[in-house]
Formats: C-alpha cells, structure tokens, sequence
C-alpha cells in the first residue's frame, strides 16, 4: 500500500515570510472556503506567531480574525494550527506562566486544533509546560525542532531531543527549517529515527525555500516516514517562503506516494484572492527582496525573511564603513563585498556565541553582533565592542541553555562587566500576572471577552491591546499606509509632499538610517506623550541610540556607529521605512 502524503497550508507564514501586515478579518472570510474547494488540505496554519500582534498593531481585534479564519476550516473537517513560541507565547519576550497556560483554553475555544510549540534555543524545560497545558485544553501538542546545520545540530542531538518531546508528551513532532538550511539526508535520518521508534507520533516537516535545500528535503523527509508537509501557493510561494504545492504535489506523485488532487480552478481563484489583497494594501509591506532565493544563506544560515533587514542594515553602515578603511588606508568595499564579509562574521562569530538556532528573535542578535564587528573592525578596533542587551540575556542564559559552549573570550567579557550567567528555568523569572490585568479591566470598563480572550489578549500584547483600544493603532497605520503610498507615487514619478524632516541637510552631521521598519522609540516607558532626543545629547560609540519596534522581529536596537551628537531627530513614535533617516549625528 503506497504512503499517503497529506498537506498543511501554512496561510499565516506566507504572508509574514513575505512582508509586515496579515489579512483582513473579512478577506480571510473570503479566502478561507476557496482554499477548502481547492480540496488538497489536510490542515491550516490560521494564526499564531506575530500575526494577531500585527491585527491589533492595524487596529484590528485578533480574536475576531482568528474566530472568523478557523470557523469554515472546523466545520469541514480541516484541522487549524497555530504558531507558538514557547516561553514567549505569542510575542518576543517570556510570557508569565499564566497567561501561558490561559492562551490555550483561548485558543481551542476559538476553533484552533493544534499548536506548534517551539523554543527559539531547542531547550525542552521552555516547551514542556505547554505540552501539558494544550493537551490539558483539547488541543494537539505538536512539539517542534528547530532545524539548523552546525557541528553541534547533528541527526543525534535532534534524535535526542525529539525522544525527550515524546517523553514529556509530545503528540507530534514538526521539523522547522526556518532557514531552509536542513541537509535532506541528515533530516531523513532524523525523521527515520522517529518513525522506528515511535511509529504512531505524526511528523510534519516545514521548511523555507531561500537557499534551495527544502524540496529535497520533502523527499527525503517523506521516504523515511514523514507525514505532513507545509506547502505555500502562489503569488507568495518560492522566494524566502515555501514551496508551491502544484510543485510538491507533483513530485510526491511522481515518487510513487499517494496524494491528494488539487482543485485548479478553486487554486487560481485562491491565487487571485491573494493577488487581491495584494493589490489592496499589504502589497505595500512586502519587501520585494522576498521573492528571490539565494544560495549565499546556505554558508550563514541565516533565515531568508531577514534578507530585507539585513540588507537595510548594510545600506546604514556602508558608508561608514568606508570612510573608516578609507581613513586607515584601505581600500573600499562594495556592497557585494560587504554582504559576503557580513556572511563570514556571522560563521565567524555564531559557535562562539553558544550555536544559537538562528531563528527569530536569535537569529538577529547573531547578525547584529556580527554587523557590529565589521564595523568596529573597520575602525581597528576588536570584536565584540557592542553587544545589546537583548544578546547579553541569551548569552547569560535567560532565555535558556545555548546549545553549544561559549567561547572564552565570551565569558571573560561577561565577567569584566560584572554580569552574572543564569541556569535555572527561564520561566521562574516571570511570576503570574493575570490578577492584576483582571483588576485593571474591571476598573477600567473592559469586557474580559468570550472565553477570556480579551483577558488573554491584553496579557500577552499589554502596549499593543492598549493602543487598540484608544485607536491609536488604527491612526497610525493609516498614516503609515499613506506614507507607503505617497513613496509609492513619488517613485513612479507623481508629486508629493516630502515631510519637512527628510529635507533637512546638516553639512557637518552623519545620518542615522533606520535597519528595518518600524516605530522608533526613543524611550521605553511608551508613554503617550510623543518625543524625541533633545538636540545636544552626546552618544558614544556603540551606545542605545533607539529601537524600532518591529512586526514579528520585537525591537530592533539602533546603536551609535561613532562618537557625537544629537543635532536632529524624527519623533517618539515615528513609522520608518527600511533606510529612511531618523536621525543627523554631528561628530
């Protein structure tokens, strides 16, 4: 009897692979029974990760959207999953124990049938608790793997690990190749370990397309016993995305596995829905950059989604760079020369740093230490000269245990700043909450909402379930659609009002380009008041400058490049653009 390959469509992934912004709540419901005609899907990805963050962040209430997305797949029989990051929930930082515990009685009430818990580090003791609490709520607990490619990511240690998942209770098991950088062989030795052990336990590989690696790793992942595969469809397939199902269809076909057919009619009607929504205003936060793939990810193993920012990163400090080799009598390096050289220290620097799965939010605090040593070195100044907080804390052990060993010179540093290494569970750190927000609801007005999920909702996005109430967000995501589009005209040649800050020209000063896009906050306390450095103040050479609080990246920390000061600034909560100016610094 031929195998039978079943398919997820992991809708969420593909537009958050892609750009900044979700789907509406109302063209998800158009969506949602053209994908059920089209006939080929077993399940759904329908929510989690940043997505219902990124609902409140356009003023949009994420219960309703989930509500409205997992209703038609539940009614036929299509399972829904969601994306869930373990200790932190469905946000970048650790959730209080709690509101973890809440977020799966949420979730199954709301139609989502099963979870993909993941640790960003691979440590268990962060995705043991949630097994227990989605199988304590009716969910299914899909433990997770993330998959990267080093001397420490060997077949054995995810063979070891995915045996400590089933032991802690595991129902299945999900290979996330978030680069797309799993060697084939090396996963179906995994998959294949699994499946003789524990034949029952379903395996569900996903995997992103950027450097090439991920349909052969369906393949391969599929002869040795895996179960279900993450497709994606056009116009957002392929890229840093995932591959096509029509592509992956075919091939599981032509191997000899049974497969479900596609409805083509009911994919082309899907294909232009999504189009459409394009069209509307999520075309806008798409970085075009996201559709082509690249087999330089292959050496860094970086995840694909950050070529963007990466690239927004180089664009801010190329110019410096320069001007620093070419103040020591070097020559100048191209931006070709700068990505590969910025490729190399990531490779460089990564064991050195523990082996951290590169993936969010770890993946950036490689590359950020990584493209701040090229920058000091640039100066002939050492490494690790600028190392953000949010990196110390995965370094010292707060979010968990590294999988590899920090190197000496790591640890010495850490010891010269009088920082301390933490070994415990990361979740005692983080005491319950949920008392106080049910106060603080109830003398404010606030419903606690249907099954708690305006309660949970508050818990787990605090500044952002704020800022939807008032209607603060929804202002200023129009704002910033307007500002898209007015960029958008401007480029193809129309007139618009440029504001008045990106006229301005300080001879003496150097910009301060802003990596990635986002909201710049200037402080963290996020008060309403809006404001901004006052003109003077002097930063040093690796200093905080600012965040930009990102979608789905959480904040994205802008450092000082050199010694100077504030002579302009934009403000407290400004909207930037990857490569926009947000600052002049005056040496």
């Amino acid at each position: 009897m031929k195998k039978e390959i079943k398919f997820s469509l992991v809708y969420r992934d593909m537009w958050q692979s892609s750009g900044k912004y979700v789907p509406r709540k109302d063209q998800l419901a158009k969506i949602a029974p053209v994908i059920i005609d089209m006939g080929c899907f077993a399940r759904v990805e329908t929510n989690g990760g940043a997505s219902e963050q990124v609902n409140l962040l356009y003023g949009e209430n994420p219960n309703l959207a989930v509500r409205t997305f997992t209703k038609p797949f539940n009614e036929v029989g299509i399972q829904t999953h969601m994306l869930d990051r373990g200790l932190n929930g469905l946000r970048m930082n650790p959730v209080p124990a709690d509101v973890r515990e809440l977020m799966y009685k949420v979730k199954k009430a709301q139609g989502t049938d099963i979870t993909r818990i993941f640790c960003g580090l691979n440590d268990v003791r962060n995705i043991a608790p949630s097994i227990k609490w989605a199988k304590q709520a009716g969910m299914i607990a899909q433990a997770t793997m993330c998959i990267t490619y080093s001397p420490v990511h060997t077949a054995e240690y995810y063979i070891k690990m995915a045996e400590q998942l089933i032991a802690e209770g595991a129902q299945e098991i999900c290979l996330k190749d978030m680069a797309g950088i799993g060697r084939p062989t090396i996963l179906g030795e995994i998959v294949k370990s699994i499946k003789t052990n524990h034949p029952d336990i379903i395996v569900q590989y996903h995997g992103h397309t950027g450097p090439g690696f991920s349909v052969a790793s369906m393949l391969e992942v599929a002869k040795a016993g895996g179960d279900i595969f993450d497709v994606a469809m056009e116009p957002l397939s392929w890229g840093m995305v995932h591959p096509d199902v029509i592509t992956i269809q075919a091939m599981f076909k032509a191997a000899g596995f049974t497969v479900p057919e596609i409805n083509m009619k009911a994919y082309m009607e899907a294909r232009r829905l999504t189009q459409s929504f394009i069209d509307d205003f999520l075309g806008y936060f798409i970085d075009p950059r996201n559709r082509f793939m690249t087999s330089l990810l292959v050496g860094c193993g970086l995840p694909g989604g950050m070529m963007g920012s990466l690239m927004a990163d180089l664009k801010g400090v190329h110019a410096a760079i320069n001007s620093n080799l070419k103040a020591q009598g070097k020559a100048e390096l191209s931006e070709d020369e700068l990505l590969v050289e910025l490729f190399d220290e990531v490779k460089y620097i990564w064991p050195k740093l523990g082996n951290p799965p590169l993936v969010t939010p770890f993946s950036q605090y490689v590359k950020n230490v990584a493209l701040m040593n090229v920058f000091a070195m640039s100066k002939g100044q050492e490494r690790f000269t600028m190392i953000d907080p949010n990196t110390w804390d995965m370094i010292l052990g707060k979010a968990g245990k590294l999988p590899g060993t920090l190197a000496p010179e790591i640890i010495e540093l850490a010891k010269s700043k009088g920082f301390e290494f933490f070994d415990g569970n990361p979740q005692n750190n983080y005491p319950n909450v949920l008392p106080k927000y049910i106060k603080e609801m109830e003398e404010l007005g606030w419903e606690r909402g249907q099954d708690d999920e305006e309660l949970f909702e508050f818990a787990m996005h605090d500044k952002q379930y704020r800022e939807f109430k008032s209607g603060e967000a929804k202002k200023r995501f129009n704002a910033e659609l307007e500002q898209k589009m007015a960029a958008k005209l401007q480029a193809s040649g129309g007139s618009v009002k440029v504001p008045d800050f990106r006229q301005l020209r300080h001879p003496n000063a150097e910009p301060v380009v802003a990596p990635v896009g986002g909201r710049v906050m200037w402080e963290f306390d996020y008060q309403e008041k809006s404001i901004k450095p006052i003109p003077g103040t002097a930063y040093k050479t690796g200093d905080m400058l600012c965040a930009i609080q990102t979608n789905g990246r959480g904040l994205e920390i802008v450092n000082a490049l050199f010694d100077g000061k504030i002579v302009e600034s934009v403000e407290q909560g400004f909207v930037a653009q990857k490569g926009d100016i947000i600052a002049y610094i005056e040496k």
